[in-house]
């Protein structure tokens, strides 16, 4: 059903009809409207999940990590200096292989402190084992949960939905949130194990000695890189359930072009302008929305930009020290297979407007 909603409450519209049975998070600007909005559901009697109030981010991830391991789907979001609180508890859920479904509405982190959009917040925990999504509208930050929670319980690994905050999170746009049947079609009826069985008892995430602990780990690495067919085809059940698509590689106007951007996130339609601005000057440029940043798609990206003269990666997020954390993953994907200049540009960071001339400067 169509509706004008906040994109906030879109995205607990949807983890409500997921039918999480654990929800605890704290609040955190641009998160919180998500979690008020479930808390009020709670209350309300909407809802059938448990609202387990926290006094940190850090004891939220702890809360969904003991009920993931009890055999509950669980729910959590959080933005910026909450994500890097919970740091500690977001490597231990992949390590522990747990489907644990989490909202990060993108915002900068500090010193000094910022409370608006970029993607630093993400890219700080890009390497801690949980697979990466990144919506590039509002009708993808609905759908993407969706599919998060078929990824990470058909495979036993957390997922994060990345959102832009505030461009998404606090703006209100048309969006189709999805019939509950249908939801209920997708997830299916998946197993989930209870490792925390007192009648079964085992041992998990334990002190493990040199001579297991890298095995363990490049298990951990091997079992995130095999998910890409994986994901892809449940991308495809959902197009066919749903009737929307959603890609790991996004392509706008590239099939002829020789410049070619490649961005994360909502800025993505702000870029997509800005094409059809060089395109009407003559210039053959499209544009890339990397839906995925873990597992790397590096297959998809090197069949969209392999035959391009120059690409130009939009960072909304910078390794201090070296460079816009995109452009080095582009970089590492294409080694050796493609002679394309690569420009990496730093843009937009702590929410600092994107307009469509900026964009087209970049091309000179």
């Amino acid at each position: 059903m169509k509706q004008i909603l906040e994109g906030s409450q879109a995205i607990a519209l949807t983890v409500n009809l997921c039918r999480p049975e654990v929800v605890s998070a704290y609040p955190i600007t641009p998160q919180t409207h998500i979690v008020e909005d479930l808390a009020k559901m709670d209350a309300d009697g909407k809802s059938d999940f448990e609202f387990v109030r926290a006094e940190s981010e850090f004891s939220a991830a702890s809360i969904v990590l003991g009920a993931s391991a009890a055999g509950s789907r669980v729910y959590t979001a959080t933005s910026s200096q909450g994500l890097l609180l919970m740091t500690e508890v977001v490597y231990n859920i992949a390590g522990l292989g747990l489907p644990v479904v989490m909202t990060c509405a993108n915002r900068a982190i500090g010193a000094p402190i910022n409370i608006w959009n970029d993607q630093q917040d993400a890219y700080s925990v890009r390497d801690s084992g949980w697979i990466m999504l990144f919506a590039k509208n509002f009708q993808e930050a609905v759908d993407l949960h969706i599919l998060a929670y078929k990824i990470a319980e058909s495979v036993s690994l957390p997922v994060i939905v990345n959102v832009d905050g505030f461009i998404i999170t606090h703006t209100m746009e048309e969006v189709d949130i999805p019939n509950e049947k249908l939801i209920k079609r997708f997830l299916l009826e998946i197993k989930r194990e209870n490792i925390l069985d007192v009648k079964n008892p085992k041992t998990f995430g334990s002190l493990v000695t040199p001579s297991d602990y890298q095995e363990m780990r490049l298990e951990l690495h091997e079992k995130i890189k095999n998910q890409k067919s994986k994901i892809k085809h449940e991308m495809g059940k959902f197009k066919n359930i749903f009737g929307r698509k959603l890609d790991i590689v996004s392509e706008y106007k590239t099939k002829d072009a020789d410049t070619v951007f490649v961005i994360t996130g909502a800025i993505y339609g702000t870029v997509m302008e800005a094409v059809n601005s060089l395109r009407k000057k003559g210039k053959k440029v499209g544009a890339v929305h990397l839906g995925m940043l873990r597992p790397f798609p590096d297959e998809d990206i090197l069949k969209a930009l392999a035959n391009k003269k120059k690409i130009i990666v939009l960072n909304r997020a910078i390794s201090l020290g070296a460079e816009g954390i995109l452009t080095t993953e582009i970089k590492k994907a294409l080694y050796g297979k493609c002679k394309a200049k690569i420009q990496g540009e730093i843009i937009g960071l702590g929410g600092r407007d994107v307009t469509v001339e900026e964009i087209v400067g970049l091309v000179k």
